[in-house]
Parts: C-alpha cells; structure tokens; sequence
C-alpha cells in the first residue's frame, strides 16, 4: 500500500470544515502536550517514534476505520517512517508533509467581506500558530497589517488578485512572531509604518505611525486610533468606518497581556484605559479583528475569526471587570509562559538580529501566548 502526503493547507481545510480526523503524533509527550494541531473533529492518539521502532502492534488496535489517518512528527521524517509501518500491517495513513513546521507556517486566506466603495478585505489563519493577518485591497492597492514572516503567501496573493501592495502597517512590535511587514515593503515598495514608542531601538527606517494618521487606499480609508497596553505603542486601526483591526491588545475570547516588554505594572493602566474608555467610545457595530485567537472556538464557520465590538462588550471577560485592582491581577499575575524566544524575536523585529530562516523557524514554533490567558 503506497503512503500518502498530506499538506498543511488541506489538513487546515479538514479544521475549517470540521471533517472528522485522527492523528497519529508521534512526536514526544511533553511537546504534543504544549502544542499539537486542534479541531473540533480530530481524534488523537500521542506515542512517542522511539516507542515504536520495534513496530506498529501496539497502537493498531487504537485506530479508527471510520476517518483518515494522519501521521504527524516535528520535521515529517519520522511519521513517513511509521506511516510506512501502518502500511505494512495494511492500514492506510497519509504523513503531514513538512511536519509540525509546516503546519506553523501555513496561512489560510479567508475572505471577511466586502468594502464598502468596492474592494475586498481577506484575513490570512495562522491556525498552527494562532496568528491573523488581513490584506485590504481598492482599486487595485492592497495594505497589509500584522504580516508574518511567511512573505510569499502576501506577495503571490496580491498578485493573483491584481492589486499592487502600497502599505504595509504593524499595530506594535510584535514579540511572539516575526513580522514580515518591512521585508514585504523592501520587495514591493510600499510604505512600512510602526509606533514610534515601540520603535526606539529599531535600525531601520519607518514611516510614524500615530494616532489619527489617516491613510487612503483606493477609495477606502485606514485610520489609525492610538491604544497602548498589550505594548507601549500599540496601535489599532479603523478601516473603512466598519472593521476595528486590534492587534493584540484585544481579541474574542480574552485581552492582550502587558508583559511582554517587562514592564506589565507600567501598562496596565494604559491597557484598561484604551479597553475601558478609547473603545467604549466606538460603535458597537464595529467589527472586531484582532491578530491572534486563542482557541479554536473563536474560529467562524468560514473559518474567519470577527465578532461585532457591542458583543465583546457583553461576553468577554476582560472587558467587564469593574473593580480596577482586580482588573490590575489578572492581567498581572498568573499569566501564561512567555512565547518562545520572545527576546530575540522582538531584536529580530527591530532589525538588530537577522538569523537563517531555520532558525527563524525554530523561534517561532510553539502556541500563541499573546493573551493574559
């Protein structure tokens, strides 16, 4: 029985879908426990490669006969190995192609909606990795914001799509994911715009990105509203009078956390102040887009992650905590470990350290831990 590959991508369409799935992760336990691929319909079963290299016996019986099989490893090597075992003892199972790091990487482009005066807004799921990203496109001009570092997919996108890329917009200096936004702005052209208080230890030039600075794409506008508190120069951005694009200071089911810079006990004022006043003062019916989720019930059917601002006042947390020192320990105490290698990703992101892409993807992988849970 010949072995098959499967890739992220379609992997990502069985998540989206809520196609029934089994995987196989034959990675270590204490990985599989940190980070694995999630869904509402997949059925696991973790045991470790080295466990297995005297044969498949002892998980055959654990497996379904009722949904694909998936074999899944860090690199790919490993699961073609025992793919290729189950195929001997004629069990059918695909391997993830590339592995866990392929998973990280892959960007499922979603379609949000239409603009208003023509145009189209896409939302780019970083399902492995908890990242979202968003291309605007009018007339024929795209604006990314919170591009990663996976510039090919932005750049091949508008491409297809015919539209030329003049802005490339980053709502903070990003600590748990390398940004793509000055690479893609080196290769195309457009303007690179950053908060200058995240930016002072940057080597590079940008282009201020402040509160109130409007930017016209096509026919639509891009407006940007001032918001620290996830960071000191965090910055959201209106677009088109009807989406709220958040960064991470806030999302669907949680709030940004303060700490990434070290200084959490600085922030956390400024933190309530744009989520308890700045953003009581939008309409309701703003379209919250944030640049992470947290956990896969916030994805949409389509699997788009939105929900109108009115609601994420009624139903998140961290939005309706009236006591302030209340407010003050939960965003500063017993938060969640600090994404992998945040250090070097925030020197990375201000141009002070340019590793191979390998490495690159070594500091990334891992869970999105840019929530206070």
């Amino acid at each position: 029985m010949t072995i098959k590959a499967m890739t992220a991508k379609e992997v990502a369409r069985k998540v989206i879908d809520n196609e029934p799935l089994f995987i196989l992760d034959v990675r270590n336990g204490d990985a599989f426990a940190d980070w694995k691929i999630e869904g509402g319909n997949i059925q696991y079963l973790n045991t470790p490669y080295f466990d297995l290299l005297d044969g498949v016996e002892e998980v055959v019986s654990e497996l379904p006969t009722d949904r694909d099989i998936l074999v899944v490893c860090a690199k790919e090597g490993s699961s073609v190995m025992v793919a290729e075992m189950l195929s001997e003892e004629g069990i059918d199972a695909a391997y993830l192609e590339g592995g866990m790091k392929a998973w990280s990487d892959h960007l499922e482009p979603v379609k949000v909606g239409n603009l208003k005066n023509g145009g189209e807004l896409y939302q780019f799921v970083r399902l492995g990795k908890g990242c979202l990203s968003y291309m605007a496109i009018s007339d024929g001009e795209a604006a990314l914001i919170d591009a990663t570092r996976m510039t090919a997919s932005y750049l091949d996108f508008a491409k297809e799509k015919g539209a030329m890329i003049k802005h490339v917009f980053d709502t903070h200096l990003h600590a748990d994911h390398i940004s793509g936004g000055r690479a893609i702005a080196e290769a195309t052209g457009a303007a690179y715009y950053l908060p200058p208080a995240d930016a002072e230890e940057v080597v590079f030039d940008y282009v201020e990105l402040v509160n109130g600075l409007t930017v016209t794409l096509g026919r639509t506008k891009v407006e940007a509203l001032y918001s620290p508190g996830h960071t000191i120069g965090s910055t959201s951005f209106i677009l088109d009078d009807h989406y709220l694009m958040t960064g991470d200071i806030l999302f669907i089911d949680s709030i940004g956390r303060p700490d990434l810079a070290g200084l959490a006990e600085d922030w956390v004022g400024d933190l309530r102040e744009s989520l308890y006043t700045r953003y009581k003062e939008l309409a309701n019916d703003l379209v919250v887009l944030p640049a992470h989720f947290m956990i896969m019930d916030e994805l949409n059917e389509d699997g788009s992650v939105y929900k109108q601002l009115g609601d994420l006042f009624k139903e998140n947390h961290g939005l309706n905590i009236e006591d302030e020192q209340e407010f003050r320990d939960m965003v500063t105490k017993n938060l969640p470990p600090q994404p992998n290698a945040y250090m070097d990703i925030r020197k990375m992101n201000m141009g002070k350290i340019m590793p191979d892409e390998e490495v690159q993807r070594e500091m990334e992988i891992g869970p999105n831990r840019c929530a206070v849970r």
